[in-house]
């Protein structure tokens, strides 16, 4: 069996205890795993300040490779973790053997986050950072009503969101993402859970943030549930993960 290191990113608010079920079973493949906690994220909770931003995540996750020495690596992000992990790819393409994008993508040079699902979601999100984020901090989301018509997501699930919950460095999002283009020669892989691979391909050519989705050396896998595979389908993923690093 060929052994792959994997770096698992999260998405916004959490940490690396959410890849846990995913994790272990890769481990129990003979896998090598490392979940990240991003500054401000998880167990570092404590680290998050007004400045931490994107590059302070990107930092993170080059650091990691960087001191652990890993090569040929399956780098892995979920949601916003996407993006951290096209700009580690990018100034470290020599240590990653393949992307994987977990219902997500890589944005476009320039872009920010915050500006993915457009003007009025940014204006809201804005809001809610000014009265209840101290200005610089996005408060978790409503597990329990995002969860509510996901049959595999269970109470104790839910709990352990809200648990795992931290708010989110602002500047995270707002800062635009800074590309070289060096990420671009590596292979790719979609896990796409909340849209289907023929709705990525009707949205591509309307929207400016999939068009990396299409294009380049991509390969698909279509796991259908919410937008948290991890939680709601964590057998599931490790197999399409494990498939990936074979």
């Amino acid at each position: 069996m060929t052994t792959t290191t994997y770096v698992l990113i999260p998405g916004f608010w959490l940490g690396a205890e959410v890849w846990r079920p995913v994790a272990d079973s890769l481990r129990r493949r003979g896998h090598v795993v490392h979940a990240v906690d991003l500054t401000g994220m998880g167990e570092r909770a404590d680290l998050a300040t007004p400045e931490t931003d994107l590059t302070t995540h990107v930092d993170d996750v080059v650091g990691l490779l960087e001191d652990h020495d890993l090569h040929d690596v399956v780098l892995v992000g979920h949601s916003y973790g996407a993006l951290v992990a096209t700009g580690a790819a990018d100034r470290a393409p020599d240590r990653v053997a393949r992307l994987v994008y977990i219902d997500s993508g890589p944005l476009p040079n320039g872009v920010a986050q915050a500006d993915f699902d457009g003007p009025e979601a940014r204006a809201a999100n804005d809001d809610l950072v000014r009265t209840q984020g101290e200005g610089w901090k996005l408060p978790p989301p409503p597990w329990a009503a995002l969860a509510a018509e996901v049959p595999e997501v269970d109470d104790a699930a839910v709990a352990a969101l809200v648990e795992g919950s931290r708010p989110q460095p602002w500047p995270t999002a707002t800062q635009p993402v800074a590309l070289t283009g060096a990420w671009e020669r590596l292979p790719r892989t979609g896990v796409l859970c909340s849209f289907s691979l023929e709705q990525l391909r009707q949205m591509a050519p309307h929207a400016p943030v999939f068009a990396h989705m299409v294009d380049g050396d991509w390969t698909y896998l279509e796991l259908p549930t919410w937008h948290w595979p991890m939680v709601s389908r964590p057998a599931e993923l490790a197999e399409a993960l494990a498939s990936v690093g074979r």
